[in-house]
C-alpha cells in the first residue's frame, strides 16, 4: 500500500485510493475538531468500525440462519445468531430481527407484518416531532396505509407547566373516532420520556396493535434511563446508530407469535441480502451496551442534555416543552431572535464548528426547509467524555455565535475555542497523535 505524501493522525482509516483517502482524512479531521450535536448521530467504537469494514461484506446471505439461499454461510449463520441472541438478552425480548438496513426499513417491515394495505394507522404528527415513516406524504408508508395523527399539547407560556408534551386525551379521542388498526409511539424530535403504558391502554381500548419506534431512545432504554416498551408494545423498532452507539442500521423486536410475520416482511418482503458485516458490528454494539459502563454512559447523556438545556435557557433561548428528559434539546429560536431561522442558525453554527440541524417546532409557521428551531443532542459528545461543565460551556458558545452571527472575527474566535475544546476530548484518542 502506498503512503500518503504527508503523515496524518488518521492514517489508520485511509485507503489506497488518493481521492477517497483524502476525503476520509478530511472527514476524520472534521469529526475531531468540531462539535457533533446532531441528536441522531454518535461515535461508534473502533470495534464497531472494524466489524463494519470487515471481510463479511463479501458474503451473500439471503434468508435466515439455517435457511439460506446460498451456500457457504456456516460462519455467517453464527454471526447473525450471535447478534440476535445478544439483542434478545439486552432488551429482554422474545424475538429479534437484525437485518433491517435502516430504521425506516424496520418500520416499513413492521407495518407490512401487522397491516393490510389501506388500514388506518395513528401516529405522531411530523410537525410535532414525528418521523417521515409516521405518515409523511413524502413517504411510501402513506401511499400504502391511511395515517391519522396526534400531537402535543399547546404551549402555555407558563415555565412551570409549559405544555408541548404528548396529549394522551387527544390520542384516545382520535383512536376512538378513527379505530386504527395500529397505534405508533415514538418520535424524531421530542425531548421528553415517552411512556409506553398509556399507548398500550389506548390501543387495547380500540382493539389496535401497538408499535413503539425507539429509534432515538434505544440506547437510553438499554442503559436503564428510559422505560422499556419491550413486552408492552407488540413490536419495537429502532436504529442501532443513535444512542445505542452501533453501526448504521435498524432492528426489530417482537413476540414469538409475530416472529414469522416480521421475518417474512423483512425478507423476502422488503429487502434482499442482509449486510452481514453490519450485523457483525451490531453484535459488537449489543455486547458493548450490555456492560455496566454503558449504563453510566446513558445516565450521563441525560445529565448532559439537562445541563446543556439549562445553559441555552440562560443564553436567552426557549426550549420546547420547557426542558429535556432524554438526549435531545429542541430549541425555539424566536424567543432569542424573532427574525432568526433554523436554516440560518444551522449555517452560522457550522461556520463556528458547531454541527447541528434545523428542525420544525410544534405549529411552526415556517417551512420544514427553513424552520424556527434547532434540534440538538448530547449523545455523541458524551461518548467523547464531555460532561456537564463542557455542555454548559457549549450552550454559552451557541448564544455567542448566534448573537454575533454577522461578525466574522467573533465567529473565528468561537471556532478557535471549539477546536481547542474538541482536541481535549478526541472521539478516538488511540488514533490522535499517532
Amino acid at each position: 500500500m502506498s503512503s500518503p505524501s504527508t503523515a496524518s493522525p488518521f492514517d489508520a482509516w485511509l485507503v489506497d485510493d488518493p481521492e477517497v483517502r483524502r476525503l476520509l482524512g478530511d472527514e476524520a479531521e472534521r469529526q475531531s475538531t468540531t462539535l457533533q450535536l446532531i441528536a441522531s448521530e454518535n461515535f461508534a467504537s473502533p470495534a464497531v468500525l472494524a466489524a463494519t469494514g470487515s471481510i463479511l461484506t463479501n458474503k451473500y446471505a439471503e434468508g435466515y440462519p439455517g435457511r439460506r439461499y446460498y451456500g457457504g454461510n456456516q460462519v455467517i449463520d453464527q454471526v447473525e445468531n450471535l447478534a440476535r441472541d445478544r439483542l434478545v438478552a439486552l432488551f429482554g425480548a422474545e424475538h429479534a430481527n437484525v437485518q433491517p438496513h435502516a430504521g425506516a426499513n424496520a418500520n416499513l417491515a413492521a407495518y407490512q407484518a401487522l397491516l393490510d394495505p389501506g388500514d388506518t394507522v395513528l401516529a405522531m404528527r411530523l410537525d410535532h416531532g414525528g418521523h417521515l415513516t409516521h405518515g409523511s406524504p413524502a413517504s411510501i408508508t402513506s401511499k400504502i396505509w391511511r395515517f391519522v395523527s396526534y400531537g402535543v399539547s399547546p404551549a402555555t407560556g407558563d415555565p412551570d407547566k409549559p405544555g408541548e408534551t404528548i396529549d394522551f386525551d387527544q390520542v384516545a379521542d382520535v383512536a376512538r373516532r378513527e379505530r386504527p388498526k395500529l397505534i405508533v409511539a415514538g418520535s424524531t424530535a421530542y425531548s421528553r420520556i415517552i411512556d409506553p403504558l398509556p399507548f398500550r391502554e389506548i390501543a387495547d381500548s380500540v382493539g389496535a396493535r401497538f408499535l413503539f419506534d425507539a429509534a432515538h431512545p434505544a440506547g437510553l432504554i438499554a442503559g436503564g434511563v428510559h422505560p422499556s416498551p419491550v413486552g408492552v408494545a407488540d413490536v419495537v423498532t429502532f436504529t442501532t446508530h443513535k444512542t445505542l452507539r452501533g453501526p448504521r442500521g435498524g432492528a426489530i423486536l417482537c413476540s414469538e407469535e409475530l416472529a414469522k410475520a416480521v421475518d417474512s416482511a423483512v425478507f423476502p418482503g422488503l429487502q434482499g441480502g442482509p449486510l452481514e458485516h453490519v450485523i457483525a458490528a451490531k453484535a459488537v454494539a449489543f455486547a458493548e451496551a450490555s456492560r455496566p459502563e454503558f449504563r453510566t454512559y446513558a445516565a450521563q447523556v441525560v445529565a448532559n442534555a439537562a445541563a446543556f438545556g439549562g445553559a441555552l435557557i440562560e443564553a436567552g433561548f426557549r426550549l420546547v416543552s420547557g426542558g429535556t428528559e432524554n438526549h435531545q434539546v429542541l430549541v425555539d429560536l424566536r424567543a432569542f431572535d424573532a427574525e432568526l431561522t433554523g436554516k440560518v442558525a444551522q449555517e452560522v453554527l457550522d461556520r463556528a464548528g458547531i454541527t447541528c440541524n434545523r428542525n420544525t417546532i410544534p405549529d411552526d409557521p415556517r417551512s420544514p426547509f427553513i424552520t424556527s428551531g434547532l434540534r440538538l443532542g448530547s449523545a455523541a459528545l458524551t461518548t467523547t467524555g464531555m460532561g456537564e461543565p463542557e455542555m454548559r460551556a457549549i450552550g454559552a458558545l451557541i448564544g455567542r455565535t448566534l448573537r454575533d452571527r454577522e461578525d466574522d472575527a467573533a465567529l473565528a474566535q468561537v471556532r478557535a475555542e471549539v477546536r481547542e475544546l474538541c482536541l481535549a476530548f478526541p472521539p478516538y484518542p488511540t488514533l490522535a497523535g499517532t
